[in-house]
């Protein structure tokens, strides 16, 4: 075989500048006002986690199926997912009740 030299050919004449992907200065996309005026594009910083059963039950089958072929630690693996989501719905159901026993006792 012969070796294969046109790995820098490649990048001769390429700038750092040309990149497509390089974002231009000119847009602050950092800034908080970004998007929200020019498109109305809202930028989320947090995953919602409100289908936290459907992801108990998603965890637990995929566990259950990967323990049923013979995978071990696929199926281990499955299981700390489901026990992660089970104890975020705990936490989000001990907030619900905090609050609810907060607003009845400021009536």
């Amino acid at each position: 075989m012969r070796p294969f030299r046109n790995n820098q050919k490649r990048n001769r004449n390429r700038n750092i500048h040309d990149r497509s992907f390089k974002r231009s200065n000119d847009i602050n996309r950092l800034n908080s006002d970004y998007g929200n005026k020019e498109n109305g594009f809202r930028r989320k910083n947090n995953r919602n986690n409100g289908n936290v059963e459907k992801l108990i039950t998603k965890y637990n089958e995929l566990a259950r199926e990967a323990l049923s072929n013979g995978d071990k630690i696929l199926s281990e693996n499955y299981y700390q997912y489901a026990d992660h989501f089970l104890r975020i719905s705990i936490e989000q159901k001990e907030k619900q009740k905090d609050k609810s026993l907060t607003s009845i006792e400021s009536n």
